[in-house]
């Protein structure tokens, strides 16, 4: 996902995303320990996308304290 992508969300939906996210995250993770997927950039790539969310997130949230 790109940041142009991420900004358009709103703040409630990200908090979902965000959530989700992590869920697939811990579940690419036991599937990779299990051996049940190979590709472990698959890993890099998810945890990429959550920081790059996380990071629009806080932004959002500091414009609406002001």
């Amino acid at each position: 996902m790109k940041m142009i992508e991420v900004r358009k969300i709103t703040t409630a939906n990200l908090t979902v995303e965000i959530t989700k996210l992590r869920e697939e995250i811990v579940e690419l993770r036991r599937r990779i320990h299990q051996g049940e997927v190979t590709n472990v950039r698959l890993l890099r790539q998810k945890r990429k996308d959550l920081a790059r969310m996380l990071t629009v997130l806080s932004e959002q949230l500091s414009k609406e304290k002001m």
